[in-house]
């Protein structure tokens, strides 16, 4: 009787610990996005940039400086968009802010909804890339055949290494659920 009641406790006790790792692992599911957001915005990795609006206001337009800004844009499989930059690139100065616009249009019959994600290279650049208005920053609708024309105003801060001349700005169109 004494075995199986050490037997049933053991039991209890093992029962616990996987109850307390499930919530641990949920917890910790739920913290990585906030997580991965943070350390992307802070350090520039995957291209994530921060909203820069207050830092434009400071920005100095350095003229000594041009830096070409290339755009690629693609759509992934799902979305039927076609989606493209109207200039290929542009030459700033450092400090400079700079309005771009990109063309989106919906070629399917249904109404469709994305988001789009940027990327910046070279890595180093990213973090120097600070965008003031972007249509990543929420997710677009078009309704059948609509287009639209989408805006990125932006610029390279003054910090950016000198020996970065060229960085290319990609976005990448992917699906997203109607809400």
């Amino acid at each position: 009787m004494a075995l199986k009641q050490d037997q049933v406790a053991a039991n209890k006790k093992l029962a616990l610990k996987l109850v307390w790792i499930i919530v641990g692992a949920l917890l910790f599911a739920f913290a990585l996005v906030p997580l991965y957001d943070v350390i992307c915005s802070v350090t520039g990795l995957n291209g994530k940039t921060k909203n820069s609006a207050e830092s434009a206001a400071k920005a100095v337009v350095d003229l000594k400086r041009e830096v070409t800004v290339q755009f690629v844009s693609s759509v992934m499989p799902g979305l039927g968009w076609n989606f493209y930059p109207k200039q290929n690139s542009v030459v700033v100065h450092p400090g400079q802010v700079t309005t771009v616009m990109f063309e989106a249009k919906n070629i399917t019959n249904v109404e469709l909804a994305g988001q789009a994600i940027p990327s910046v290279t070279p890595g180093k650049a990213s973090a120097h890339l600070k965008k003031i208005e972007c249509f990543c920053f929420v997710r677009q609708s078009l309704k059948p055949g609509e287009v639209k024309a989408l805006p990125l105003r932006f610029f390279v801060s003054a910090e950016l290494p000198e020996d970065v001349q060229e960085m290319t700005l990609s976005y990448s169109f992917f699906p997203a659920s109607q809400q």
